[in-house]
């Protein structure tokens, strides 16, 4: 007989029919002759106390499988992360702002780059558009842009009008070019979403992650990956410590047994590094009011390394990617919409690689040819812009150098400090739609 319940292979939901069944035979055993017919009344009672009980039996599977990381959804998988000291992350509060142009000189673009950090009154909150935005004199002296919070949670729920200006350290630093031009900031409408948390899929991969000890490489890694803002961590001792002198060198596995005392003695200055991939939205070093990846990545790894270990935070190198081709379309199809649709498939696809992640020619393919009204997709060129920052480590890097258009067919290669990335409001997608 089956074993229903908590067993061995885990919790085995007994059936509706089985209750039922059950229920049937203990009627048989209390009563000579009943009549359990499909018109009995008796039959009609037990039915519904079956279903109820093959609901008990559902609450009672959810009750089991919540104990379990794997498995736990809800509040069940906020209970487990609070136990283990990590609670649920929350997202940042959203809007839009509009952006004036005054006193502009005619004949002559302004262009407020993606990323710009906009604040408000104190206690300042400051927030990033996540789009670029030309203005003009004449044609276009308005615009309106997305923005979100640079930290997540409550307090970047600010109420319409809040948003006021662009941060001043900023702007001395990438507007200074504007002459007699000003640029007027406001927000319509109050920014929200700041209550909002991850899903149940992102926060179980942080909990399935998440170290159980101390001083260890996967502590730190969980210490940078905490801050907000960052996307993927790699540690790596590339040079194998800091005394090259020693037989062991060269031959040591550091990036295998990371701290321990085979690599060196207690006392001596240990040096790695912390390769950080980040939204490039957000500044690498401290701006205004915005503190820096590289400043809030180092306070949390001085948390856990251990004494005499010493982090070097490296920024990883951001390459954007995007393509050229041709896309045959249906007649009569939307032209803006399906571009529009198309940028944001690729964001999704590109925005998932992590460190040293390709860029797959098929799968930049099915972007293009999933989107309703596609025929077909003709010369597709793959793209990669000029790494952004210089530092490399971790030996060379795959690609740094080539060519910035690969041929019909193959991959963008990265290296392992690069992070592919694709910005919806770029330059990097040129797309002609020819109809079929």
């Amino acid at each position: 007989m089956t074993d229903f319940g908590v067993t061995e292979d885990g919790f085995v939901l007994k059936p509706v029919d089985q209750i039922l069944s059950e229920a049937f035979e203990r009627a048989r055993a209390v009563f000579d002759d009943i009549d359990l017919t499909s018109t009995s009344p008796l039959r009609k009672i037990l039915e519904v106390t079956a279903a109820e009980d093959g609901e008990l039996w559902k609450r009672m599977e959810d009750l089991y499988y919540g104990n379990f990381i794997s498995t736990a959804f809800g509040d069940n998988l906020d209970l487990l992360g609070e136990d283990m000291g990590l609670a649920r992350p929350r997202l940042p509060s959203t809007g839009k702002v509009q952006i004036t142009l005054g006193n502009g000189a005619d004949g002559r673009r302004y262009t407020v780059p993606e990323g710009t950090i906009l604040v408000t009154a104190a206690p300042v909150r400051a927030f990033g558009t996540i789009a670029a935005v030309t203005l003009d004199r004449t044609a276009q002296p308005t615009a309106t842009v997305d923005v979100t919070a640079f930290e997540p949670g409550p307090d970047g729920d600010v109420a319409a009008g809040a948003i006021a200006d662009i941060d001043p350290t900023y702007r001395s630093i990438f507007l200074a070019d504007l002459g007699t031009a000003t640029l007027t900031v406001t927000n319509p409408k109050a920014t929200g979403g700041g209550a909002r948390t991850v899903s149940d899929d992102i926060y179980r991969a942080r909990l399935a992650g998440l170290a159980r000890n101390l001083w260890t490489v996967e502590s730190v890694a969980q210490a940078a990956l905490g801050v907000s803002g960052v996307l993927d961590v790699l540690l790596s001792d590339p040079l194998g410590g800091v005394d090259v002198s020693q037989s062991y060198f060269g031959t040591f596995a550091f990036d295998q047994r990371a701290f321990s005392s085979e690599a060196r003695r207690i006392g001596e200055p240990y040096f790695f590094d912390v390769l950080v991939a980040h939204d490039f939205r957000a500044p690498w070093r401290t701006i205004g009011p915005v503190q820096g990846v590289f400043e809030r990545v180092t306070a949390a790894v001085d948390t856990v390394r251990p004494v005499g270990i010493h982090p070097n935070i490296v920024e990883a190198i951001h390459v954007e990617v995007g393509a050229r081709a041709t896309v045959v379309v249906q007649p009569g199809s939307d032209g803006a919409a399906l571009l529009a649709s198309i940028r944001q498939r690729l964001a999704t696809d590109i925005g998932g690689l992590r460190l040293g992640g390709d860029v797959l020619y098929s799968q930049v393919v099915r972007a293009f040819v999933e989107q309703p009204g596609v025929v077909d997709v003709q010369q597709l060129h793959l793209r990669r812009s000029p790494a952004a920052s210089g530092p490399v480590t971790f030996g060379a890097v795959a690609g740094q150098s080539v060519t910035a258009e690969a041929a019909v067919g193959e991959n963008l290669v990265m290296g392992p400090t690069e992070l592919a990335i694709f910005s919806p409001s770029g330059d990097a997608l040129d797309i002609a739609l020819v109809t079929s």
